[in-house]
């Protein structure tokens, strides 16, 4: 904990454990170091009730790309609230802004994708994906293609079906039975392949397991595919070999299954490119977006699809059985427009491209110190994993003491800091500089140093 707490920080996080429960909270963490009340933001920075700043690494939790406090998105979004505050997506009528934001992304999407619908959340896009790809079939008269493939590892969602699809077991287990017809498959991992490959062998018996599973359950029972094409923060973004995204896409194809990438963590610019899956060249038939959308200015996610498939649904009787109250609020609407237009006015993705590579390049210096087995990721996001043994990829035990340590930390010397276990994730705002992610590595740097040497951490290292 800090050294000092204001009397209206503690009064805050006594109402706080009263009153709130936390979104994947740790209360492990909360016991250890307290409830942190972040107030107010500035560009990379945020401040809590007792005014200290902290530089966010992660981009409060992937969303706020384009930096705290931007008034020309606030001016859009109180420009739309004199006009109306707002009125639904539903039945039959929408909002002008609403049709301009459509457009505006059919715009920037890959390939034909031309055609959103919008919702409120990043779980709302996957679980909607998934309704739109099993119906499109129903409608079709193919009402036996149900099934949705997920890779093992992968993470898509809170709601029960996007759960369903999630590959991770601690996000499965509390809920489990879940919903049938969710079939997972193998992915490729680089740097820990389940069967203990190289990268290229890994991609390639991914493709093959692919491949098997499809024949196993049939293709006709297959409605789609859900997939990250980096996987997320969850498993510190692990890049797979070039070939492997435009294999499994044609893998699909060839057996008449949907692909639904989500996008929700990695597009929006943050790889370098306006969409991950464009440093392949391939596109899905659906599109999950999210987070950095609306740039956590107003909650806003969408699914984009091509005419084809929405073309299905746009005829009396056949119409898409799914939708929420607030999918596609104007305001939201009006925020997500600004920020597209702060993108491309101040050249964000070619930013999140350039720093990206510099931050990759400074993280990669990390690889001297034993405790750092891999330095991994993508544009601005990157990933350190610390092992206790780098030539032999031996994992810390037990996991996440140590990662734990170097969040806390980094907190300490005011970065925000994202740990999962022992993997450090980054994903700082589009508008990160060079001299910030020299900050940021420095203290990155001080905390891995910090853990070889501190006698409660380092004896965990050493008996591993």
């Amino acid at each position: 904990m800090p050294d000092h707490i204001g009397e209206r920080t503690r009064r805050l996080q006594l109402e706080a454990e009263r009153h709130i429960l936390f979104s994947f909270g740790d209360y492990a963490d909360i016991q250890r170091s307290g409830i942190k009340v972040i107030e107010r933001g500035e560009g990379c920075y945020v401040y809590d009730t007792d005014g200290r700043r902290y530089l966010d690494t992660f981009a409060s939790l992937l969303t706020t790309i384009c930096g705290h406090h931007r008034p020309q998105v606030h001016e859009a979004m109180l420009r739309q609230l004199r006009q109306i505050e707002f009125y639904p997506i539903y039945h039959d009528c929408l909002t002008p802004v609403v049709v301009e934001l459509a457009k505006r992304l059919a715009s920037v999407a890959p390939g034909d994708l031309d055609v959103s619908f919008f919702v409120c959340d990043g779980s709302d896009a996957t679980e909607s994906a998934v309704k739109l790809a099993r119906q499109f079939f129903w409608e079709r008269g193919e009402k036996t293609r149900n099934k949705i493939l997920f890779r093992r590892n992968s993470y898509h969602g809170a709601t029960l079906g996007a759960v369903a699809a999630t590959g991770l077991a601690w996000f499965r287990e509390s809920q489990e039975p879940l919903a049938p017809g969710f079939v997972p498959v193998m992915t490729p991992n680089p740097y820990r392949c389940e069967l203990g490959l190289d990268p290229e062998a890994s991609a390639r018996a991914a493709l093959a397991n692919t491949e098997a599973i499809i024949r196993w359950e049939r293709p006709d029972t297959i409605a789609a595919m859900i997939l990250d094409p980096i996987p997320g923060s969850n498993t510190g973004y692990p890049v797979p070999p070039d070939f492997y995204l435009p294999q499994l896409k044609e893998l699909c194809d060839r057996y008449g299954i949907l692909t639904i990438y989500d996008e929700i963590q990695t597009g929006m610019g943050k790889t370098g490119r306006m969409f991950a899956c464009e440093h392949w060249d391939v596109v899905p038939d659906m599109l999950c977006v999210g987070k950095g959308f609306a740039a956590g200015f107003a909650p806003l996610s969408a699914v984009i699809t091509r005419p084809s498939i929405a073309d299905v649904f746009r005829s009396p009787g056949h119409e898409f059985r799914h939708g929420y109250t607030y999918a596609g609020h104007p305001v939201s609407a009006a925020a997500a427009l600004a920020v597209l237009d702060i993108i491309q006015d101040e050249c964000l993705v070619e930013r999140a491209r350039q720093v990206g590579h510099y931050l990759g390049e400074k993280l990669s210096r990390l690889r001297e110190y034993p405790l750092v087995g891999d330095v991994r990721g993508l544009g601005l996001l990157q990933a350190v994993e610390l092992v206790a043994n780098s030539r032999h990829r031996t994992p810390l035990e037990p996991a996440g003491v140590v990662g734990g340590f170097v969040r806390e930390f980094c907190y300490r010397r005011g970065m925000i800091l994202r740990n999962n276990g022992d993997t450090l994730v980054l994903a700082p705002p589009l508008v990160v500089t060079e001299k910030i992610v020299d900050e940021i590595t420095a203290c990155l740097e001080a905390a891995i140093v910090a853990a070889a040497e501190d006698p409660q951490t380092r004896p965990l290292i050493a008996a591993s």
